[in-house]
């Protein structure tokens, strides 16, 4: 377990991975997702059922933010269980995908 400081020394050497890898943080985790029954918390507010049954990858998310509140990195009521999709819309990721544009004939039957 690594205490505020630590974690804050982590994010700036731009290490998170060594936090999100320690032991401590995994056993947490594993009683976030039993806690939030293996639901995403998010799905649920929009009344979906998100499972990691249905071949969906679950990650806790930490409500406020890990980089500007470290000391809320352990504490249970700032983690959620969230599938992919929400946890990228939560931390406003943004993926600048270019998809291919299909050809449409001129002529339309």
């Amino acid at each position: 377990m690594y205490s505020t400081e630590q974690i804050k020394q982590l994010i700036q050497e731009g290490n998170k991975k060594k936090f999100y890898d320690d032991t401590y943080w995994k056993k947490l985790s594993k009683e976030i997702l039993e806690r939030d029954r293996y639901e995403c918390q998010e799905c649920k507010k929009e009344g979906k059922l998100t499972i990691k049954q249905q071949g969906r990858k679950l990650d806790i998310h930490h409500i406020k933010e890990l980089e500007t509140n470290p000391e809320l990195a352990y504490v249970k009521s700032n983690l959620e269980t969230v599938c992919i999709h929400h946890h990228n819309i939560l931390d406003n990721k943004q993926f600048n995908v270019k998809r291919k544009e299909k050809f449409i004939n001129e002529e339309r039957w």
